[in-house]
């Protein structure tokens, strides 16, 4: 199995997952000329790609999904609502609505020789969903945009190889920041964006000792940095209630405007 990040920022995701005989991208909120030369860096292609797994639709998750559903023709995946939503959203203009394939959090459904688990999330969106991508004894995880964790996605994501996990804003910087009070309220909130020690936090609650790798994704343009970011999870870590330290796995930030590393596992 295979992970790398295409864009993940507030200002636009995109990620790959795939495996030798399946490829599928989770979310495509940048361009589709951004979405093909990301690919074309690792040897793949949009037309590659089997499904697109759609998390929720704010703009920064679907800005390029009708540029390449009409082009490419490709089988997306959302709840229901999500669907809806995407279909009422004018700037990605039409989209042929046979392409759309609703889901149902909790239940898993299959692209070639992946098994996919969407995983319900607290965010302000119709009926958000992160994706866990699983082969049988292996599994990796896109977990972004909720405003908190709980025990059922702590127990989801406690047996994962592979993990790129939101570290969205630096609490300082996001209160004493330019944001209009309701904006900084609502990032903070429930259904808002996971803090950089949150994401530490759930990152303690599941580590294992076969852990692989974790990017931290979904940073905040305004209210976070990369260092701050990957020094502040791996302190979380060290810190917390766990028999590791932020420094026993590999750990990398990922980026809105440049291509990840591929993980492969």
């Amino acid at each position: 199995m295979e992970l790398c990040s295409i864009a993940s920022g507030s200002s636009g995701n995109c990620i790959y997952a795939g495996s030798d005989e399946s490829h599928i991208l989770i979310d495509a909120g940048i361009s589709g000329k951004r979405i093909e030369n990301g690919l074309n860096s690792i040897d793949l292609k949009t037309a590659d790609m089997q499904g697109i797994l759609i998390t929720h639709e704010h703009i920064d998750h679907i800005a390029g999904l009708g540029v390449v559903a009409r082009r490419y023709g490709i089988p997306m995946y959302a709840t229901k609502e999500t669907i809806d939503a995407v279909l009422h959203t004018k700037s990605v203009g039409k989209i042929d609505e046979s392409l759309f394939h609703a889901i149902e959090p909790g239940v898993d459904f299959s692209i070639g020789d992946l098994t996919i688990e969407p995983i319900s999330i607290s965010h302000d969106a119709a009926n958000p969903v992160a994706y866990k991508v699983k082969q049988p004894g292996k599994s990796m995880a896109v977990m972004t945009d909720l405003g908190k964790y709980d025990q059922n996605i702590i127990d989801k994501l406690k047996s994962l190889d592979v993990l790129l996990l939101e570290a969205n804003h630096d609490v300082q910087m996001l209160q004493v920041g330019s944001y209009p009070y309701p904006l900084k309220r609502r990032i903070l909130g429930e259904k808002g964006h996971l803090s950089n020690e949150a994401s530490g936090q759930l990152l303690g609650e599941i580590l294992h000792d076969h852990f692989n790798t974790v990017f931290l994704g979904h940073l905040s343009k305004e209210n976070n940095y990369e260092e701050l970011a990957y020094e502040t999870v791996q302190l979380e870590v060290t810190m917390g209630e766990n028999p590791y330290n932020g420094s026993d796995f590999p750990m990398y930030v990922a980026k809105r405007d440049e291509v990840s590393p591929m993980i492969r596992f």
